[in-house]
C-alpha cells in the first residue's frame, strides 16, 4: 500500500516547541544582550546634555530667521541619517536644507576627479556657503585634524569659519574636531566602548527629532499627530 506523504502546514509549530534543550539554554544569553543594549540606551538618555540641545535649536532658529540654509554632512550611516533629517527640517521646521550626499552624481564625480577629502568643501563652495548659513555635522567621531580622520568634515568646518557660517553637531566619542569648533554641539556619551557607532548613529536621529519637534523650531504638524483618533 502506498504511503500518504506528510502534509505541510501553513501554520508551523510554534518556535518554543521546536527548540532543542541546547537552543533553549542559549535563549537567556541572547536575551541578556537586548537588555544590556537597552540599558545602555537609557543611560545615554540620562546623560545627554539638554542645554546643548537647546543651544543647537537656538542656532537653527536663528538660521531660519536670517534666511539662511542648513547643510547636513554625514558619511556612512550618518549620510543616511542626513538624508532623513533634510526632509524633517524642510517639512516640519520650514528650514531650507540640503545634504551633499543626496546628490550621487556630483558626489561620485568629485570623489573620482578630486578625491574624497575635498568632496564636502567643494560642494559647499559650489553652493555659495555664506554667513547666513549653518552646517550640521552628523558623525561618530567628529573628525581628527592631527590624525587626518574624516578630513572632509574638517575642511568643510574650516570653510564655514572662513565665511562666517555657523556650525553645530551631533557627534559621538569626545566630539572630535567638530566639538572644538562648533558653535553648539551635542555629544552622545560613550557608555560602552564596543557600541560607540550604533549608539552614536541611533542618537543622531533621537536628537535631530528633538530639534524639529521643539516648539521654537516646529512650524508644521507631523502627519500622524494631525490625524484625529478614531472613536472606539
Amino acid at each position: 500500500m502506498r504511503e500518504t506523504p506528510p502534509q505541510l502546514s501553513l501554520y508551523p509549530t510554534p518556535l518554543h516547541l521546536t527548540l532543542s534543550p541546547l537552543a533553549s539554554s542559549l535563549a537567556p544569553k541572547n536575551m541578556s544582550y537586548a537588555v544590556q543594549h537597552l540599558k545602555e540606551t537609557a543611560e545615554i538618555v540620562s546623560k545627554l546634555n539638554a542645554a546643548d540641545c537647546e543651544k543647537c535649536v537656538a542656532e537653527l532658529r536663528a538660521t531660519r530667521e536670517r534666511g539662511g540654509r542648513l547643510f547636513i554632512l554625514g558619511v556612512g550611516g550618518s549620510a543616511a541619517n542626513a538624508s532623513h533629517a533634510v526632509n524633517d527640517f524642510r517639512k516640519i521646521a520650514g528650514l531650507e536644507c540640503y545634504a551633499p550626499t543626496d546628490n550621487v552624481s556630483e558626489l561620485t564625480a568629485r570623489t573620482n576627479d578630486e578625491g574624497w577629502a575635498s568632496v564636502f568643501v567643494e560642494w559647499l563652495r559650489g553652493s555659495r556657503l555664506n554667513g547666513k548659513d549653518c552646517l550640521l555635522i552628523l558623525s561618530v567621531g567628529g573628525g581628527n585634524l592631527e590624525k587626518n580622520v574624516s578630513p572632509g568634515f574638517i575642511s568643510a568646518i574650516q570653510l564655514a569659519k572662513q565665511v562666517g557660517a555657523r556650525v553645530i553637531g551631533i557627534v559621538g566619542k569626545d566630539g572630535g574636531y567638530t566639538a572644538t569648533q562648533a558653535d553648539a554641539c551635542v555629544i552622545v556619551p560613550t557608555v560602552n566602548p564596543n557600541n560607540i557607532t550604533p549608539h552614536s548613529e541611533a542618537f543622531q536621529a533621537v536628537v535631530w527629532h528633538l530639534f524639529v519637534s521643539h516648539p521654537d523650531l516646529k512650524v508644521n504638524q507631523t502627519k500622524w499627530e494631525s490625524v484625529t483618533p478614531a472613536k472606539p
